[in-house]
């Protein structure tokens, strides 16, 4: 098992001033300026104590550049102020290394950032000084088990232990994923792979979540918790629309 340091700089930027988006049933309202998260306007009240039936299991999913990180990020603002992001993305070449360095440099001093490229669910069980962990992204964690030559099987089970880990974990989990089931049928049978399991392993995860949203055209849509509903962008009142 690895040793994760969790510690969080608990600082928020915050930016007086400017528009803000609330997410449902909070009672803080998150930052945007120029599409980039700035952080968090101060509550009325705190959020409270966790305990294991109010912490929060939050899945984002979307399709790319569809808004989903950012929306995420904005989201773990709002559980806690220590927060851990566990970055999945290894840098394999110039590009993704240039990529990594750019959504650090967007994320700020506001998360605590670890990069763990297979052992999720066993980080996930190790945080317990932390108040929300975001891990960006699932699809490729499974991306980098498959790549790794662990069967299918094999990445059915991790996934299963990520979803136990979800029950354990002492903190808010925010989950980023790409939906990559709505286009073409993949023409290599890892691509093919790939698909398939992505899709389970969202079945999985959204049955233990107990928020879910999706997010398209840089709109996002509140799945659950009912109402259907479109949470970001706010609409001229700042409420949330119900669709």
């Amino acid at each position: 098992d690895q040793t994760v340091r969790t510690k969080v700089n608990q600082s928020v930027t915050h930016v007086p001033g400017l528009k803000c988006y609330p997410c449902p049933g909070l009672t803080r309202g998150i930052v945007f300026r120029g599409g980039r998260v700035c952080g968090v306007r101060p509550s009325r009240k705190g959020i409270g104590s966790m305990s294991g039936a109010s912490r929060a299991t939050v899945l984002v999913g979307g399709g790319v550049r569809s808004g989903k990180s950012r929306f995420a990020v904005a989201r773990a603002l709002e559980l806690g102020e220590r927060r851990v992001f566990v970055a999945t993305a290894q840098a394999g070449d110039a590009e993704m290394r240039d990529r990594i360095a750019r959504h650090r440099k967007e994320r700020g001093s506001t998360f605590r950032t670890v990069e763990e490229a297979f052992e999720v669910p066993e980080l996930l069980m190790q945080v317990d000084d932390a108040d929300v962990v975001l891990v960006d992204c699932i699809t490729l964690w499974l991306s980098n088990l498959l790549v790794d030559g662990r069967s299918e099987a094999s990445i059915e089970r991790s996934v299963g232990e990520l979803v136990d880990a979800l029950g354990h974990c002492s903190a808010h989990v925010v989950l980023v994923t790409n939906e990559v089931g709505m286009g073409i049928v993949p023409e290599s049978s890892m691509g093919r792979a790939f698909r398939d399991i992505a899709g389970l392993a969202h079945q999985r995860l959204a049955a233990a979540s107990s928020e879910i949203y999706l997010a398209a055209l840089g709109t996002v849509l509140r799945l659950r918790p009912s109402p259907l509903g479109l949470v970001h962008p706010a609409g001229p009142d700042d409420s949330v629309r119900a669709v």
